[in-house]
């Protein structure tokens, strides 16, 4: 349960988010450059069977190969997100599981962000390398930062649906009345009933 313990300062909720940002867009950054410097251009490189192959391709859509042809619109989108997500981290977040998966995220949008605005085609409509393949899960191509990009996403949902709040506290429960409260109040309104009949009999 998210106590005052597991609240963040705003500067180390800040610091927090920015590291992990920083890690995650290097692994990614580092891990497509190998993949540009070792894999044959869309070839399959077996590497477990089914489980796991390498096919190095250039994406012009979304997440997992969704969305081509409109490079631009993700360019937008992903900063967008990036923006709300730094704003979020110096205004709100002060949870410290906010905080890390906030700063997971950002570091997957960030990574594929980096290659709609540096690689080639051009600025802002640069295709995402993606090389990570895995038949047996699904027929798309990914890299690291739409790895995070969505297990982070399936985070965010499951602490909404936990009542986790940015700032680490968590929604309050409505309180159901238990059934010994229900006998007592039962039994308080026949002890009423009782009381009221004995003064009549009294007044009689």
């Amino acid at each position: 349960m998210e106590g005052r313990t597991r609240r963040l300062r705003p500067t180390t909720a800040g610091i927090v988010i920015a590291i992990l940002a920083v890690v995650v867009l290097a692994v990614d950054q580092f891990t497509k450059h190998l993949a540009l410097q070792n894999l044959p251009y869309q070839q399959i490189v077996p590497v477990w069977g089914d489980v796991l192959q390498f096919y190095l391709t250039r994406n012009s859509g979304a997440a997992f190969s969704l969305g081509e042809g409109v490079t631009w619109v993700f360019t937008i989108v992903l900063a967008t997100a990036a923006l709300l997500i730094v704003f979020l981290a110096a205004t709100r977040v002060r949870g410290r599981w906010w905080a890390i998966v906030l700063g997971l995220l950002i570091g997957g949008i960030l990574g594929n962000l980096t290659d709609r605005l540096l690689r080639e085609p051009g600025f802002a409509i640069g295709h995402v390398i993606d090389f990570i393949y895995t038949p047996w899960m699904m027929p798309a191509i990914y890299n690291v930062a739409d790895m995070f990009i969505v297990t982070m996403m399936i985070c965010v949902a499951l602490l909404v649906l936990l009542g986790v709040r940015l700032d680490g506290t968590r929604e309050p429960r409505a309180v159901k009345e238990t059934p010994a409260a229900d006998t007592a109040a039962t039994d308080d309104a026949a002890a009423d009933d009782a009381d009221a009949s004995t003064a009549r009999r009294t007044d009689l």
